[in-house]
């Protein structure tokens, strides 16, 4: 019996040591797997439990014009931000903050007692001036922080707002280039990360950490700050001087498609875009707006029949009694009783609807909306900017004869501004159709070096050089004999076409006396640098036709604009012929070296200002070579004896 028992015990025993070993190779392995495998994760963990984030907002990449000047950037704004758990005295805290930030005591209160981790003072702690938080650091108040931040700043008002846009307190874009270049400009967050028991008090053992925030990357455009300026310049002085319903300004490079300038009325300062209607600040009207274009339209009906060989424009004629009947409908040209016999050239010089009619008959109803589309119109054009409208097109089923013969002179068609824009770049540069931007790099924020810059993207060939050379001829002399003579600049050859095109109302017919007048210009007439196009909606006080009113507003910015980007003045264009009221240039002589007595003999029709005390002229201004009005008045400097 004790053998048996002996050999009980040993079994048991044997049992008891594997159990034993068993569990502690179990114990060992869990060990093993929770030091080697498991422990990345819990001390993540660990750390996400103790760590609080102070956040570090990254700047948001600056917006500059062509030439490196700066549209858009940053100040500081800080942001105030407490860990609850930390502070000692929530009252006195509450009391000396919401002294601070001008907001109730309550309100504070609620803030620095929170159950939260981490709590952010918004909005009265949002963005706040230096000065506040200066005040608020000399406090030293336990639990309480001041994070970096910024906002938007905007040194040229309200310059160019619905291009560039805005962006949110939160740094995010919300509109125009700031929204839609918004992933590229905003940046990566930073954080300065501190660790605190489970009471919320600051761990002394274990280090701070400091992420820095990565900026965002500054983007480079296509505007020229100087043509905005007097794109924006213009359009102020129209608004005051005709009270429109709205104004539209669209200049760009006809070469590449970069936009040089972009702007619209009414206008908004975008940091303070919550003053204005939501209408104002949210339809950036040169590329979202669509109306019925006018006779700005008839160029692509000039280049569509030029191209087709259908017309001779020096050598044929047409006889305009002042209206022509199409398919039971009588069109009207805006002349009464017509411009009689004429050459296609003086067609195109007088804007003569029923001339455009016939051009519209002998393309076709097929290749008239052919090039039409060929042109770009009835479909985006691309431009990297938001809310772009497409145009309205008469569906093929609905083009009768009637349809055919108003979009031959640009009724019953509607387009939007940027459209119209490069259809005409591309019918005066060649024939190339270029796609416009507005972006034109990317620019490393701190080092300034280029990261990625645009390419011209040039879509189709729409007409050949020799068609865009007589288009560009033919507008030209608009400028110079035509409806067009009010845009002229002396010592510039100007190229282009008046618009005036009746508004459709709500009950679907064309209102009286409302119009939207325009003009759209280029220059040099015979190597294009510039496309300006200029459309005034409902001027008041004063005749509205395009010629009236867009055609001298263009003519300033191009002489202007032409001058900034460093376009030399020449004389061999074609000369204005001057229509009553206006009066022809008077040539200024040159009369340096002259003597006082002899200057009366040669300035006759010029008034006179002098300076110094001598008898011989020793320099003048204007320059001998330029003409001015014939009552101007030039300034003589004589030498001092």
């Amino acid at each position: 019996m004790r053998r048996v028992s002996q050999v009980i015990v040993r079994k048991r025993l044997v049992a008891v040591f594997f159990v034993a070993l068993l569990i502690f190779t179990v114990i060992v392995g869990r060990l093993g797997y929770v030091q080697f495998v498991l422990s990345d994760f819990l001390v993540e963990r660990a750390e996400q439990s103790w760590g609080r984030d102070i956040t570090f907002e990254p700047e948001r990449g600056k917006i500059m014009d062509t030439n490196g000047e700066v549209l858009v950037g940053n100040q500081s704004a800080p942001t105030v931000m407490v860990v609850p758990r930390q502070i000692k005295e929530p009252e006195k805290t509450a009391e000396q903050l919401a002294d601070i930030l001008q907001m109730s005591v309550e309100k504070a209160y609620s803030h620095v007692t929170k159950q939260v981790s981490i709590e952010k003072l918004h909005p009265e702690g949002r963005k706040i001036s230096e000065d506040k938080a200066d005040a608020i650091q000399m406090l030293d108040l336990p639990g309480v922080y001041i994070a970096e931040d910024s906002e938007r700043y905007y040194p040229n008002g309200a310059f160019l707002s619905h291009v560039l846009g805005f962006s949110g307190i939160d740094n995010q874009g919300l509109l125009g280039l700031e929204s839609y270049y918004d992933e590229e400009l905003k940046g990566e967050q930073g954080a300065l990360s501190f660790f605190s028991d489970a009471k919320g008090k600051r761990m002394p053992d274990i280090a701070d950490t400091y992420t820095p925030p990565v900026d965002g990357k500054d983007l480079q455009l296509t505007i020229d700050y100087n043509v905005q300026s007097i794109v924006e310049r213009e359009l102020d002085m129209a608004e005051a001087k005709y009270n429109p319903d709205g104004a539209i300004a669209i200049a760009v490079d006809p070469k590449t498609g970069k936009v040089k300038a972009m702007a619209s009325r009414p206008n908004f300062h975008p940091s303070q875009y919550q003053d204005v209607e939501a209408s104002i600040y949210n339809r950036n009207l040169p590329v979202w707006s669509t109306y019925e274009p006018g006779s700005t339209f008839k160029i692509i009906t000039l280049a569509a029949a030029l191209e087709e060989g259908l017309v001779n424009l020096e050598d044929e004629h047409f006889h305009d009694s002042g209206s022509v009947k199409v398919g039971g409908a009588t069109l009207h040209c805006w002349k009464s009783g017509g411009h009689g016999d004429q050459t296609y050239l003086e067609v195109v010089q007088n804007s003569c609807n029923p001339g455009f009619v016939q051009l519209g008959e002998r393309l076709g109803k097929d290749k008239l909306f052919e090039y039409i589309k060929r042109f770009g119109f009835g479909q985006k054009t691309g431009i990297d900017l938001e809310g772009e409208g497409s145009g309205i097109l008469f569906q093929p089923e609905q083009i009768g004869p009637v349809e055919q013969a108003t979009t031959a002179f640009g009724q019953g068609v509607s387009v939007t501004p940027i459209q119209q824009v490069m259809a005409v770049a591309a019918a005066v540069n060649g024939g190339y159709y270029y796609e416009p931007y507005v972006q034109e790099a990317w620019l490393d924020p701190v080092s300034g070096e280029v990261l990625e810059e645009k390419e011209p993207n040039m879509m189709k060939r729409v007409i050949s050089e020799e068609t865009s050379a007589e288009v560009r001829k033919s507008l030209e002399s608009v400028v110079a004999k035509g409806t067009g003579r009010s845009a002229y600049v002396e010592g510039y050859r100007v190229g282009g076409k008046t618009g005036t095109a009746q508004k459709v109302g709500e009950d679907g017919k064309y209102m009286s006396n409302n119009h939207i007048v325009s003009f759209i210009g280029f220059a040099p007439a015979d190597d294009p640098e510039l496309v300006v196009y200029l459309a005034i909606d409902n001027p008041k006080g004063t005749v509205q036709f395009g010629g009236v009113v867009a055609a001298p507003i263009v003519g300033s910015i191009m002489e202007d604009s032409l001058r900034s980007l460093g376009v030399k003045p020449r004389k061999d264009g074609l000369d204005k012929e001057y229509a009553w009221p206006d009066e022809p240039l008077v040539e200024v002589p040159d009369v340096t070296g002259m003597k006082r007595k002899e200057i009366r003999e040669v300035l006759t029709t010029l008034h006179v200002e002098s300076s110094g005390e001598g008898d011989e002229v020793v320099a003048q201004a204007p320059k001998a070579g330029v003409k001015v009005p014939s009552d101007s008045t030039i300034r003589l400097y004589f030498n001092d004896d």
